[in-house]
């Protein structure tokens, strides 16, 4: 089974998408860590972000894992675990650039098709729904007030000593919004089939009860 979650930054998809893997059992698949993957391999590189073609070789020539245990996910470039740096602002303020790239998204549609192959899955990220899982058997679209998704980015900001003002985090998030919405490859978009979920007076408890009721409803037409 297949489970797509899409949605801005600050929507409550990945705490969602971890504490429904969970409650079901299932296998949890944060499809933007790949990208941040990608993206701090750039970083430490000496590759521009515009040389497109050289980043085209780099990526053809490096191996992004993610591994799955009890205690959560470790990321992995070329065998060195980043998991905690692919979090580091300067890989976000930078993703941008990388999830752009139509080669970039492709070889990355590959790799989470791959990693989701015969496991019962929650996925999240910007194109679940609309790319990548297509036939998923239960599509969600979450999203919340502006303000809000910039009180839990500031929050996350602080594990890095971020002083950044809640003033700079929302406009981050809605210059973000607008380049995820518009850019010409796998734009972040609402799907007609995808329950939508404003989760701005949720907290994580609840949004996952809802998901699962609807998720048992989904399982009950079958």
């Amino acid at each position: 089974m297949i489970i797509a979650i899409d949605g801005p930054a600050g929507s409550g998809k990945s705490t969602a998408a971890k504490g429904l893997a969970e409650r079901l059992g299932f296998t949890y698949l944060d499809s933007g860590a790949m990208y941040r993957a990608f993206t701090w391999k750039v970083s430490t590189s000496g590759v521009a972000f515009s040389d497109e073609e050289r980043l085209s070789k780099l990526l053809a020539d490096t191996s992004i894992r993610i591994e799955c245990s009890a205690d959560g996910s470790e990321v992995f470039v070329d065998d060195v675990d980043v998991t905690r740096e692919i979090r580091h602002p300067s890989v976000t303020e930078n993703i941008h650039h990388i999830s752009s790239l139509d080669f970039v998204r492709k070889r990355m549609v590959e790799l989470q098709r791959e990693f989701a192959r015969g496991k019962d899955i929650v996925a999240e990220g910007r194109d679940m729904c609309s790319v990548v899982f297509q036939n998923a058997d239960k599509k969600i679209y979450m999203d919340a007030d502006v303000k809000e998704r910039a009180k839990r980015r500031h929050s996350d900001l602080q594990t890095f000593d971020d002083k950044g003002s809640i003033d700079n985090v929302i406009e981050d998030i809605v210059q973000r919004d607008h380049r995820d919405s518009t850019r010409q490859f796998a734009p972040l978009r609402r799907e007609p089939d995808a329950l939508y979920l404003d989760t701005t007076s949720l907290d994580a408890e609840a949004v996952v009860n809802i998901l699962i009721e609807e998720i048992q409803k989904e399982q009950q037409k079958d």
